[in-house]
């Protein structure tokens, strides 16, 4: 993330520098040292209250975290998905809760629910971070997490589906199958490239007896109570029918979904009040125990919000971005990317709400609309994948690694493959 962040700030100062040099003063106008000047305090400033906006989510939903934890969900997650969860995270002990937070995450993600997907990842990375025998540096483990979550198959991506609404689109929820296709393909990329990568970036050697002693100990426990844990799994056929089931969810999520989505956030809260009665947890104390740790990572990560929020807007402000769609676009569009998306492909996985405000002006700008095939396309590239440096950021912010290894790679690979899947997906069905 150090070269990652000093070539984008890099890059805009010498991008407004050059375009300062020949500016003409008129009227009204600012310079662009000036308009870059003003990008960064504002984009400073904005950090700060996106994180404070945070914080209210992150107490309720690590609140109920806690209480789903304390009844005991995370390991029944964990003992249902165990078939396919332990050969994506091979370092992970099966009954760990890490798996059980990883899976209400991706959960949250494939329904489209932003805010909850966040506070349960946190959770996952604390969890992650306790099995890191060097702290710091991002684990196999989490670099595969954190790949699989920037592009996580997506089957109801609520918020495109309102904006194209209000947009007039006259089938607002027609992108549910091209966004299906596409986050399928960013996730497969997504899973091969954080393997491939990783025998690239080899995990530095403790360097220290202490260590490697204190490693192996903390590993030991759960290398002795292995068959105990095994025994107590779920039989392969129960795993096999709770994975058929989520399987059966796509279609009812697909035709269903607008009906579904006002339910779901209030549903889960719901349920796991519910469950944690049913399973005898003393929820109130247990919600408020929950909620203060995520009081405390929300304040944690404000830093790192402000540093990669403040590197966006440069390149925003600076034109840079500009100048790139402007020597790209003759190209693109010759492969099914007009130069009017390819804004949105650029800036997703740099800036959500960024990319948000850009669908918003193209599928409301009358000469496009949002049932064009540009129209279409943003829209998928929209709910396809997540943003890339905003997770890493926040993710890997909460437990201060900041070594991250292959994990960008592998990222921005899904997100590649989100982009081709887009136009594969839209120019077969809208063009």
């Amino acid at each position: 993330m150090n070269i990652v962040f000093f070539a984008i700030v890099l890059i805009a100062f010498f991008t407004s520098g050059w375009r300062q040099l020949f500016w003409l003063p008129a009227a009204g106008e600012v310079s662009p040292m000036e308009a870059l000047t003003k990008a960064m305090v504002e984009s400073a400033a904005g950090a700060v209250e996106l994180a404070l906006g945070l914080v209210g989510v992150m107490t309720l939903f690590l609140g109920l975290m806690k209480v789903a934890e304390a009844g005991g969900i995370l390991t029944i997650l964990a003992r249902l998905i165990r078939p396919l969860m332990v050969r994506l995270f091979p370092e992970v002990p099966p009954e760990h809760p890490a798996m059980g937070a990883m899976i209400l995450n991706l959960s949250a993600n494939v329904l489209g629910l932003g805010n909850a997907a966040t506070p349960f990842g946190i959770k996952a990375m604390q969890e992650l971070d306790r099995l890191n025998s060097r702290p710091g540096t991002a684990t196999n483990a989490m670099a595969m997490f954190l790949a699989i979550n920037t592009s996580s198959v997506t089957l109801l991506p609520t918020g495109v589906i309102a904006l194209r609404a209000a947009a007039g689109s006259a089938n607002p929820a027609g992108i549910l199958p091209t966004t299906l296709f596409a986050t399928t393909c960013s996730t497969v990329a997504a899973i091969l490239a954080a393997r491939a990568f990783q025998r690239f970036f080899p995990i530095p050697d403790p360097g220290s007896k202490e260590k490697s002693e204190a490693g192996s100990t903390a590993a030991s426990p759960e290398e002795e109570s292995a068959p105990t844990e095994l025994a107590k799994a779920y039989p392969l056929w129960v795993s096999g029918l709770a994975l058929s089931l989520l399987m059966a969810l796509i279609p009812l999520t697909v035709f269903f979904g607008k009906a579904i989505a006002p339910w779901i956030i209030p549903g889960l809260m719901v349920g796991f009040l519910v469950f944690g009665m049913v399973r005898r947890v003393r929820i109130y104390e247990v919600f408020v125990e929950g909620a203060k740790e995520g009081f405390q990572v929300a304040v944690k990560i404000i830093p790192y919000l402000v540093a990669i929020l403040v590197a966006v807007a440069m390149v925003r402000a600076s034109g840079a971005m500009e100048a790139m769609v402007g020597w790209l676009g003759p190209w693109t569009s010759r492969v099914g990317m007009p130069a009017e998306a390819l804004p949105m492909a650029l800036l997703r996985p740099l800036s959500g709400s960024g990319a948000f405000g850009v669908l918003a002006s193209i599928i409301n700008n009358p000469a496009i609309g949002p049932d064009s095939y540009t129209g279409y396309l943003v829209s998928t590239l929209q709910g396809c994948t997540e943003t890339t440096f905003y997770v890493l950021a926040v993710y890997f912010g909460a437990v201060q690694v900041r070594r991250i290894r292959h994990t960008l790679a592998a990222a921005l690979t899904g997100e590649l493959a989100g982009v081709i899947g887009s136009v594969l997906a839209c120019s077969y069905l809208f063009r």
